[in-house]
């Protein structure tokens, strides 16, 4: 047995729970668990950035219009914590464009990488151009994990997708590469009780992380789509994040004719909208209990529009004409961006139909913002006390 008893020596081990021994021939060393290792130096490299005021490194995966990322931008911003989208990955290179443009979070210097997450991870040269974040946002897609999903593919799991059900090997392969401080991920609420979601909490507590979760309600946050969205906060270690300390709005009712556009009465968007009226009968009738979702001006809540919400689907909004009850129509862009309090600046310039697949693939912004802010609280309490202690521990190797 060797005792070291020297603070001096003792502090470069500051940090670490666990070390590991290596012995060989009349030599021992003693090194840092890998894992370790990188939770000291994300959680070093945070305190730095913080102490010189520097803006916080993100990366962003299954970026789409970078609605997510705004979001948590805003709120970081708002108690005074600037960051800086280092790089953001998505399937479709033409949303990467877009949001390049059209989203503020964006700067000159924001990578794009506009390729699948799982070719993206595997690819040696491209992965060797990503540089350590402070912080990884995320919105793995929901196809296999949501309840329509599964239906409509027939897939008893969600990691029975074809092309999203393994996504999670590819997420986590990019944390371990960039090593962020903190992870947002965001998802369907049935994703909370997927394998991925259980490999992804295991993974992330051996990497040196706390994991927080919670569901997000629309409602909650007084707008007009109640959409309830699974929310992840991974911190690492020795950071205390408390999701009770979410400031949500006081409540208030509001009115869907609050954010409905000027449509002429004889614009050609009207319609009667037959074969889904028809539909709805044929359903009612085998019992099935899809019923189509009529809304107009004093209507005080919207079901969740989804991805596909062009498409005419008959249990989404319809809006019904003023005069003509018979007539009915979709939401236009705008609209549908208000439901969610998204900036419509971020789908100006987009064909409909894309736009409503950026804002249905997307999230409640408010509650998003909120949780940006929450997270900028904690981080300048955590850095606060960290700082004590560094002055603290300073203090005591002085005296020895």
């Amino acid at each position: 047995m060797i005792d070291i008893n020297s603070l001096e020596t003792l502090s470069v081990f500051k940090g670490l729970e666990q070390v590991r021994i290596v012995t060989g021939q009349g030599v021992i060393y003693i090194l840092p668990l890998a894992s370790e290792a990188r939770k000291v130096e994300r959680i070093e490299r945070l305190r730095q950035k913080l102490q010189r005021g520097e803006a916080l490194k993100v990366g962003s995966l299954s970026h789409g219009g970078g609605v997510l990322d705004l979001a948590l931008h805003r709120g970081f911003g708002a108690e005074g914590l600037q960051t800086h989208l280092a790089f953001a990955n998505d399937i479709r290179p033409e949303l990467l464009e877009h949001a390049s443009s059209a989203n503020p979070a964006w700067r000159p210097d924001t990578v794009a990488l506009g390729a699948p997450m799982q070719e993206l991870v595997f690819d040696a040269w491209a992965m060797s151009k990503l540089s350590e974040v402070d912080a990884l946002f995320a919105g793995i897609p929901c196809t296999g994990a949501s309840l329509s999903g599964r239906a409509k593919n027939g897939t008893s799991c969600a990691e029975a997708h074809p092309d999203v059900g393994h996504l999670v090997v590819a997420f986590l392969a990019i944390i371990a590469k960039v090593n962020p401080a903190l992870v947002v991920l965001e998802n369907v609420v049935p994703y909370a009780n997927t394998a991925s979601m259980f490999i992804i909490r295991h993974q992330l507590r051996d990497l040196g992380y706390v994991v927080h979760e919670t569901v997000l309600d629309g409602a909650e946050f007084n707008e007009l789509e109640h959409r309830q969205r699974m929310c992840m906060v991974a911190v690492t270690e020795g950071i205390s994040f408390d999701w009770s300390c979410l400031v949500k709005p006081e409540r208030r009712e509001r009115r869907l004719g609050e954010i409905l556009e000027s449509v002429a009465d004889d614009a050609p968007c009207w319609s009667e909208m037959g074969y889904l009226k028809a539909k709805e009968e044929r359903d009612a009738a085998a019992g099935k209990g899809f019923a189509m979702q009529i809304v107009g001006p004093e209507s005080t809540k919207v079901g969740t529009i989804g991805t596909g919400y062009a498409k005419n689907r008959s249990t989404e909004p319809k809006v019904q004409h003023p005069s003509r009850p018979e007539l009915l129509r979709l939401l236009t862009p705008r609209e549908h961006a208000a439901c969610k309090g998204i900036p419509a600046e971020l789908v100006e310039g987009l064909s409909a139909t894309t736009a409503h697949e950026v804002l249905g693939q997307s999230i409640v912004f408010s509650a998003f913002v909120a949780v940006g802010e929450l997270l900028a609280r904690t981080l300048k309490r955590w850095f606060s006390v960290a700082e004590v202690q560094e002055n603290e521990l300073a203090a005591l190797l002085m005296a020895a």
